[in-house]
């Protein structure tokens, strides 16, 4: 077989000049790029995508071998979001972390650590427009001017194996490394530690500042070999015991991984400055915890062996830069809605005892908001350096805000935006304060036609001829109903129902079994803000009679709000009724249960006692008055995730309309270059990549797996495009230039829905 070609060799025009210095055979190399990403954690892998997608070419820099720097398979942390392990609802991020979502739960769902580095690797790899340079560490930076003005011209790092030392020249420079070390060596303000009360006014902040931040973390997994398997403990192993670690913290035989997230320490020292003495401790803690798990005599741990124990901590915090805007705990409590909005987050305010494992308070601390809340572009770009933007644990916010935005989906979204931005910024030939001001509606559009994790920004890009278009479809779903029987839940508990009410409720009935004749009270609440889905202000309140055995109970709830919205129907607890689930979820609705928090996790600002606890099945419930909720003009422009309602179209039931068709249609002829086509991946469901828990299915069920693309010609319809065996969001087909009057989009159905949901069909101009 004959050896695989090797890379090409550079000739004498290509941007990257080598030459040796003498007997040393060190190679210095330069590479000129329009963006230089440094560091290629899941921030730096979405911005280096993100950037590349806009057209400009990119170097990503990666300090390890291997990318995903947290989420690698050489840390192995669970990659969180704005779900908050399902806190917040209809909240999975979207974009280039949602594509790594949906892929990641196709191909590895086992939740392999290995697989997902592939993952991302391959994703890398697959933009032309990106160079990735791994085992590069970026620590030299070329940067002058003023300190209110500064410009990097250059940094350089060293790729180790290679014997190379490698300069990046760019216009634009993108800083991930987590640690924030280009940024500091370029003379960027930044911030580190705690910030004082009174700063910001956040009442999660000391009154007096120091230098304590969240620490870092290694971890371990464990298997079961099948016989019996010893461990000897080394001397430097911590006796756990003798520490108190076992009264303070949870540990059983069948945690591992991130599970033992609170294996944390280093936050009292300099994480950066002390990283060998806090990996040391860490694994002194890892062995210690493993030898009381194998030889206490507490744990049934015979056959358990180590399989893996990390060497890089897992770090959290570090320096934060300033930019344009800092955000607060104010910002995220009260979802401020910025004009820059780029992304969202959900993650709750999350602190840490500074002492970390051997605190004898709670490992942590949580403060959620009510629903999502909205992140600027202007805590992406530094104050003070023109050309460096950050995005990931280094952006510009406050050590109590930083608590939430620091968890990597959210980092991830961040760090796509900060790759939009910079390359936007660079075609428009603007600054990236301009970009969030006076640019700001360019940047939105970037944003919508990414797909991007954004809540509240509509589609008005005129490049989509779909605006222009009238819409129609085979048929469109007009009834919200869930009957058939998939048994009972006590009504121990309010029992909470969401649904969209568009334009107007006239009452719903709710199957119930009741163990005598009683009465079923019930409230209708609006809810506090489009992303949020909680009760609010009560718009009505009904008891109606219930007669012993199985029935019917219908509910005169009736509203008519100003515009489209979710409603939020309590049915409060009664010990005589059970409720029945439904064998499906319709869509835009949800059921959750108010649940009553143990003593331990009741901090006053944190209390949420609902949960979406039914999901997946919801209650048998029928609404009275059909709805417009799913109308085929839904596709048009809007919003492109739920947001105050779900936003797509929805057809008729797959067996009513086996081929559900929606169609586009002009006055005169338009010229179309690409139909974008937005599925439906059921943003509810809260994915994540190495199975903090596990959801069953490997391709989303409310995906369409199966379309076509038809033009209208000659009186009869032809393909120009087609998708087979869809497991993605977002599809794209390139058509040319083709002379456009009528298009139409025909699927076959979803992998396991009841019918076709489409998010958006947009026809984007040659």
């Amino acid at each position: 077989m004959a050896p695989r070609p090797g890379p090409p060799r550079l000739g004498a025009d290509h941007p990257c000049s080598t030459r040796a210095k003498g007997r040393s055979l060190v190679i210095e190399e330069t590479i000129r790029t329009d963006i230089a990403v440094l560091g290629g954690g899941l921030a730096g892998i979405c911005a280096a995508i993100g950037a590349a997608r806009q057209g400009r070419k990119v170097v990503l820099a990666q300090n390890r071998p291997v990318l995903g720097g947290n989420s690698s398979s050489e840390v192995r942390v669970w990659v969180c979001g704005a779900t908050a392990h399902g806190i917040h609802l209809f909240a999975r991020e979207t974009g280039i972390m949602g594509e790594l979502f949906v892929e990641n739960q196709f191909r590895n769902p086992e939740g392999n650590p290995y697989y997902w580095d592939l993952l991302l690797l391959e994703k890398v790899r697959a933009e032309r427009n990106i160079t990735l340079l791994l085992n590069t560490d970026v620590t030299e930076v070329d940067a002058d001017g003023p300190a209110a003005a500064r410009v990097i011209r250059s940094v350089t790092g060293w790729m180790s194996g290679s014997e190379r030392r490698i300069t990046l020249e760019a216009p634009t420079f993108i800083d991930c490394t987590g640690d924030g070390l280009v940024g500091h060596l370029a003379g960027a303000e930044y911030m580190t530690g705690r910030e004082p009360r009174a700063q910001f006014g956040e009442s999660w902040a000391p009154e007096v500042p120091d230098q304590n931040m969240l620490g870092s973390t290694i971890l371990f997994y464990s298997k079961d070999v099948g016989e019996p398997s010893k461990f000897v403990r080394p001397a430097f192993a911590i006796d756990v015991a003798a520490a108190g670690i076992p009264e303070h913290r949870v540990i059983r035989q069948d945690m591992k991984g991130c599970a033992f997230w609170w294996i944390e320490w280093g936050g009292e020292l300099d994480v950066v400055l002390d990283n060998e003495r806090i990996r040391d401790e860490l694994q002194a803690v890892c062995y210690g915890i493993w030898d009381h798990i194998k030889n206490s005599g507490e744990f049934d741990a015979e056959n358990l062996s180590l399989e893996w124990v990390g060497s890089v901590p897992g770090k959290r915090e570090y320096r934060r830069f300033v930019g344009e805007h800092v955000l607060t705990q104010q910002d995220v409590l009260e979802q401020t809605e910025f004009e820059d909005r780029i992304g969202f987050g959900g993650w709750s305010i999350d602190l840490h005892p500074s002492g970390g494992v051997y605190a004898t308070e709670p490992g942590s601390k949580h403060w959620h908001p009510d629903g999502n809340y909205h992140l600027p572009l202007r805590m992406l770009f530094s104050k003070n350096v023109s050309n460096m933007w950050m995005a990931g644990r280094n952006i510009s916010a406050s050590h109590v805000a930083f608590g939430s935005t620091r968890v990597m989906a959210t980092c991830a979204l961040l760090g796509e935006a900060a790759g939009i931005g910079a390359a936007l910024a660079q075609q428009l030939d603007v600054s990236p304060s301009a970009l969030a001001g006076e640019h700001v509606a360019e940047l939105r559009r970037a944003m919508v036609r990414a797909d991007a994790s954004v809540l509240g920004v509509e589609n008005d890009d005129p490049a989509d001829l779909a605006l222009r278009a009238e819409v129609r479809a085979s048929s469109t779903k007009t009834t919200l109903a869930s009957t058939q029987s998939a048994g009972t839940v006590p009504l121990v508990d309010d029992l909470g129902l969401v649904l969209p009410v568009d334009p107007v409720l006239d009452g719903i009935d709710v199957l119930v079994d009741a163990e005598s004749t009683t009465t079923l009270r019930a409230t209708l609440h609006a809810t506090s803000a489009p992303q949020n889905y909680l009760p609010a202000a009560e718009v009505a309140e009904v008891s109606a009679a219930v007669e012993r055995g199985r029935s019917w109970v219908h509910l005169p709830l009736a509203w008519k709000p100003e515009t489209a919205q979710n409603g939020f129907i309590v049915l409060h607890a009664n010990r005589e009724l059970a409720v029945h689930r439904g064998t499906w979820v319709e869509p835009g609705t949800v059921t959750m249960i108010h649940r009553e928090l143990p003593d331990k996790e009741r901090y006053t600002e944190q209390w949420r006692a609902w949960k979406e606890t039914l999901h997946g099945s919801g209650i048998c419930f029928r609404a009275s008055s059909p709805t417009d909720a799913f109308r085929p003009e839904q596709v048009r422009g809007g919003y492109a995730r739920p947001y105050g309602g779900p936003n797509m179209w929805v057809s008729g039931q797959a067996g009513e309309d086996p081929q559900p068709w929606i169609e586009l249609s002009w006055a005169e002829p338009v010229q179309i270059g690409s139909v974008e086509v937005i599925f439906d991946d059921d943003v509810n469901e809260d994915l994540i990549n190495l199975h903090h828990h596990r959801t069953e299915a490997e391709v989303m069920p409310t995906l369409v797996q199966d379309a076509r693309v038809e033009v209208k010609v000659d009186g009869g319809w032809r393909e120009v495009a087609r998708i087979e065996g869809n497991r993605q969001r977002r599809w794209i087909a390139d058509l040319g230039e083709l002379p456009v009057q009528r298009l139409r989009v025909v699927t076959q159905g979803a992998a396991a829905s009841r019918e076709t949901r489409l998010v958006a069909l947009r026809a984007i101009t040659a």
